[in-house]
C-alpha cells in the first residue's frame, strides 16, 4: 500500500495511494466508489463522490474513496495544468490501472495501449460489444457535456455511471447507432436520454437563429413509460434550451400539437399517436438527429413494427437507438433493418432476470391463489411498496378491491382502461407511499421506474417468459434488492420449461410440483424432452 500518511485530523489515518513502483493491487484498495461505503460524521470524504475519503492521493493530498476518484481528480488537474494536445500516457500517474480508459491515448497514439484497458473494463463489468465501438467511461466528466447537464446529473444523484451507461453513453456521443442490452433497472433510460440532453442543448446552442423543429424522437410501448421517461428528460435540460413534447392517447391531440408547433427539441411518444399527429397535421421531422426505440422487443411484440418504421421512414437517416432487456433473433434482424453497422452492447446476460432480484416460485392452484394472496399481504413476508401483476384489466380491478376489503391493506388498480388522469394520480399515489399495494395489467411491466418497489407477486404468470423476466425486474433498480414471488401451476404449461431454467440458472428453488410436472420433467431431468422445449432451450 506504499506509506500511511497522517491526515490533519487526527482521529483517523489514511493509506497514501502510491504511484510509483509501489502501485497497488486490486485487493489492496477499492478499485470503484461504488465499493466503498458511505462516510460516517466524522470522518473524511472523497473529494470527487462524498464517499468516504479511506485514502489520501499523493498527488495532491484530497481525500478520495476509490482508484477510480483519484483517476477523476488527477485528470481534473491534469486539464488544469497541461494542455489536452500535449498530454501523453506517460505524464500520467500509474493511477490509470485502475481501468478508467483514457482518451489520451488514442491523442497520443498510443491505441493498443486503450483498446487492452477497455477490454479489461469491459471483462471486470460484464460488458459485450459487437462492432466498433468507442472506449468505456468511468466518470461523466469525461463526455464534455454542457456544465448546465452535469449540475442537473449530481442533482439528480447521478455520482457514477452505472456498466451499461459507462458503454452506451460514449458510444452515444459518439454518433453510433446501437442495440442496447441490459437487466431491467439497470439504468438503460438515463443512457439515451443523457446523450440525448447534450446533443439537442449544444446543437440549439451553435444554431439558436434555427427555427426550432424536432432534433430527437423516443417511442416506446406504454403511455407511463412515456410520461417517466419526459419526466427524466426534462429534469435533466432543466435551464438548458431544451423542450419536450409528450405525445400518447388519453390526452388531447390539439395541445400537443400546439406544444410542438410552438417548438421542441425532443418528442416522446407512443407509435400510434405520434402517427396520429403525423397523418393529420404537417409536423417537420427533417432535423430529427436521434431515433429512439425503447423496449424494441415489446414493440415487436405487440405489433408495433409497421408504426415503427412508418415513422423511421418519415426521418432523414437519423441515429438509431434500441434498448431492451431481452433479445431475439428477430430483434436483431430489425436493428439491422433500421441501421446498417448497428454496434450491439449487452451487459450480463440478456434474457435473464436481474441478478439483484432473489425469486420464490410457489405451486398455488388456480382456486386457491387469492388466499395465497392475501396470506403474504398480512404476514411478515410482505415488502411494501409492492406491484401485483395479473393477466385482464377486469381481474385488476377485482383483485385491488378484494385485497382491501379482505386484508385493509389499501390496493388501487392500474390499467390500459382507465384515463390518463387516473393513471397519473395512482402512479403519484403509489410512488409517495400513499398506497402500499397496486395491481397492474402489463402496461406497468415494461420499462417503468417504480422506485422504491421492494416486491413483485406474479398472480398471473404471463404467457412469455420475455414478460416474466421483464415485471419481476421492477423489483429492483439500479442494482438494490428485491424479491419476486410467483404463483405457479400446470395452467401456465407454456411457459414451465423456461420457467424452470431460470430459476435455476438465478439459484432459486425449483418447487417440487414444478419439478415433477408431465410439462418439465424433461428438462430438470436432463432428458432432451419434446422437440418444442428442446428448441426454445
Amino acid at each position: 500500500m506504499g506509506d500511511i500518511n497522517q491526515d490533519k485530523d487526527t482521529h483517523y489515518q489514511s493509506p497514501v495511494l502510491a504511484t510509483d513502483g509501489d502501485a497497488p493491487t486490486e485487493n489492496d484498495v477499492k478499485l470503484s466508489s461504488r465499493d466503498q461505503r458511505e462516510a460516517l460524521p466524522g470522518e473524511p470524504k472523497c473529494t470527487i463522490c462524498g464517499r468516504y475519503g479511506e485514502y489520501i492521493c499523493d498527488e495532491t493530498d484530497d481525500d478520495v474513496c476509490s482508484l477510480e476518484c483519484k483517476q477523476v481528480l488527477l485528470q481534473r488537474t491534469a486539464r488544469l495544468r497541461v494542455p489536452v494536445d500535449t498530454v501523453s500516457p506517460k505524464k500520467l500517474p500509474a493511477a490509470d490501472e485502475c481501468f478508467y480508459v483514457r482518451d489520451d491515448d488514442y491523442e497520443s497514439g498510443n491505441p493498443s495501449s486503450a483498446r487492452g484497458q477497455a477490454e479489461l473494463l469491459r471483462k471486470k463489468l460484464d460488458i459485450h460489444v459487437k462492432g466498433d465501438v468507442v472506449a468505456p467511461i468511468l466518470s461523466f466528466t469525461s463526455c464534455n457535456f454542457p456544465d448546465k447537464l452535469l449540475h442537473n446529473m449530481e442533482a439528480a444523484g447521478y455520482d457514477m455511471p452505472t456498466p451499461v451507461q459507462m458503454q452506451a453513453i460514449p458510444a452515444a456521443m459518439m454518433g453510433n447507432s446501437m442495440l442496447v442490452l441490459a437487466d431491467t433497472g439497470s439504468g438503460k433510460s438515463a443512457s439515451f436520454v443523457i446523450p440525448v440532453v447534450s446533443r439537442c442543448a449544444s446543437h440549439r446552442l451553435k444554431h439558436a437563429s434555427d427555427r426550432k423543429k424536432p432534433l430527437a424522437i423516443v417511442l416506446t410501448p406504454t403511455r407511463e413509460l412515456c410520461i417517466q421517461v419526459e419526466e427524466h428528460a426534462k429534469l435533466l435540460g432543466k435551464g438548458l434550451p431544451f423542450k419536450t413534447a409528450l405525445v400518447v392517447g388519453g390526452d388531447a391531440m390539439a395541445g400537443q400539437l400546439y406544444r410542438i408547433q410552438q417548438g421542441v427539441e425532443m418528442i416522446v411518444g407512443t407509435p400510434g399517436r405520434l402517427i396520429d399527429l403525423l397523418t393529420k397535421h404537417d409536423i417537420d421531422l427533417d432535423d430529427v438527429m436521434t431515433f429512439v426505440v425503447d423496449e424494441v422487443d415489446c414493440m415487436l411484440q405487440r405489433g408495433f413494427r409497421d408504426q415503427v418504421m412508418q415513422i423511421y421512414r418519415a426521418l432523414s437517416q437519423p441515429q438509431v437507438l434500441m434498448y431492451s432487456a431481452t433479445i431475439s433473433p428477430e430483434l436483431e434482424k430489425m436493428a439491422n433493418s433500421l441501421a446498417k453497422g448497428t454496434v450491439i452492447i449487452s451487459v450480463g446476460e440478456p434474457n435473464r432476470p436481474n441478478k439483484a432480484v432473489k425469486q420464490l416460485a410457489i405451486w398455488v392452484e388456480s382456486k386457491q391463489k387469492k388466499k395465497k394472496l392475501f396470506d403474504i399481504l398480512t404476514s411478515k413476508h410482505f415488502k411494501p411498496p409492492a406491484v401485483v401483476y395479473v393477466d385482464s384489466k377486469l381481474g385488476a380491478d377485482l383483485l385491488a378491491n378484494a385485497i382491501t376489503v379482505t386484508t385493509g391493506i389499501k390496493a388501487l388498480a392500474i390499467h390500459g382502461e382507465k384515463c390518463m388522469k387516473e393513471r397519473r394520480e395512482i402512479m403519484k399515489s403509489f410512488v409517495v407511499g400513499d398506497v402500499p399495494v397496486v395491481v397492474a395489467t402489463g402496461v406497468l411491466g415494461r420499462g417503468v421506474g417504480l422506485l422504491g418497489v421492494r416486491q413483485v407477486i406474479v398472480f398471473d404468470m404471463p404467457n412469455s417468459i420475455k414478460e416474466y423476466v421483464h415485471q419481476i425486474g421492477r423489483a429492483s433498480r439500479m442494482g438494490e434488492e428485491g424479491q419476486a414471488i410467483i404463483f405457479v401451476n400446470e395452467e401456465n404449461k407454456n411457459v414451465l420449461a423456461q420457467l424452470v431454467e431460470v430459476l435455476k440458472s438465478s439459484g432459486a428453488t425449483v418447487p417440487r410440483e414444478l419439478a415433477n410436472s408431465r410439462y418439465t420433467m424433461g428438462f430438470v431431468s436432463g432428458g432432451k424432452g419434446p422437440k418444442k422445449r428442446k428448441h426454445r432451450l
